[in-house]
């Protein structure tokens, strides 16, 4: 897959929950939220700043990060879903 995003926006692909909670009870598909954790597939080259300058982002591809419930646009590649977002919307990256 060869996408690049542009600017400030980041291709993401959402990771998968866990299937039960901490004590032991199994969630059905049905009563599963979409996932705000995923992985970073590629990232943008920056924003330009007001003297044409790009400043670069907080995060690269591989990092694992958590987003807004509502954020970027769903997006449909080779069959794969991903989204693609804005740093913005970025909330988090998990460290370690």
């Amino acid at each position: 897959m060869n996408v690049r995003p542009l600017n400030d926006r980041v291709l993401v692909k959402r990771l998968e929950e866990e299937e039960k909670t901490a004590g032991g009870i199994y969630i059905p598909d049905s009563a599963k939220e979409k996932p705000t954790r995923g992985k970073v597939v590629a990232a943008g080259s920056g924003r330009a700043d007001d003297d044409g300058k790009r400043k670069p982002l907080d995060v690269k591809a591989g990092d694992e990060i958590l987003f807004g419930k509502y954020a970027g646009t769903e997006i449909k590649i080779e069959g794969e879903e991903l989204i693609i977002m804005r740093e913005d919307d970025i909330l988090a990256v998990i460290e370690g």
